[in-house]
């Protein structure tokens, strides 16, 4: 049972996931503290508040709303997911379709240019060396070698 939980544990997405999540938790504490120390002030004097805006509350029956709270953690998410999607989700979506698009040149179905067999009349791959019905050597087509990129066959 232990021996299952360690090879969980040492497993590299988890370890990959943890360190994303230490890097996330400090970037977040990064861009919290940005968010406190310039953009709620700038807040606070363009809406002519005074002092600390995030302290900003109203009370009512002797209850209090301290609402400037939710609107530092607003402005905080606000920025955080703003660079993660300019910084990390644009990037890598740019990567990931460079790469899609590398993979769709390169791949090439090789079994899906067809021609008869000369002795049998029996569809066989344009590739092909052999007929698969009757067994007898064909000669492939060199146009269907190079776009699958394989090398002419020497008899």
């Amino acid at each position: 049972m232990l021996n299952g939980f360690k090879d969980f544990i040492l497993r590299g997405n988890v370890i990959s996931m943890a360190i994303g999540l230490a890097v996330g938790a400090a970037f977040t504490a990064v861009v919290t503290g940005f968010s406190n120390a310039f953009i709620t002030p700038l807040i606070g004097l363009a809406t002519r508040g005074t002092g600390d805006f995030s302290k900003a509350s109203y009370e009512v029956d002797g209850v209090v709303f301290p609402y400037g709270l939710f609107i530092a953690a607003a402005i905080a998410f606000l920025i955080t997911a703003g660079v993660l999607y300019f910084c990390v989700v644009v990037p890598m979506a740019k990567v990931q379709n460079r790469f899609a698009k590398e993979q769709e040149e390169e791949a090439v179905d090789i079994k899906a240019a067809l021609r008869d067999c000369p002795r049998c009349f029996s569809e066989i791959p344009a590739i092909a060396s052999r007929c698969g019905h009757c067994t007898s050597e064909v000669e492939p087509d060199p146009e269907a070698l190079s776009l699958a990129k394989l090398p002419a066959q020497q008899h």
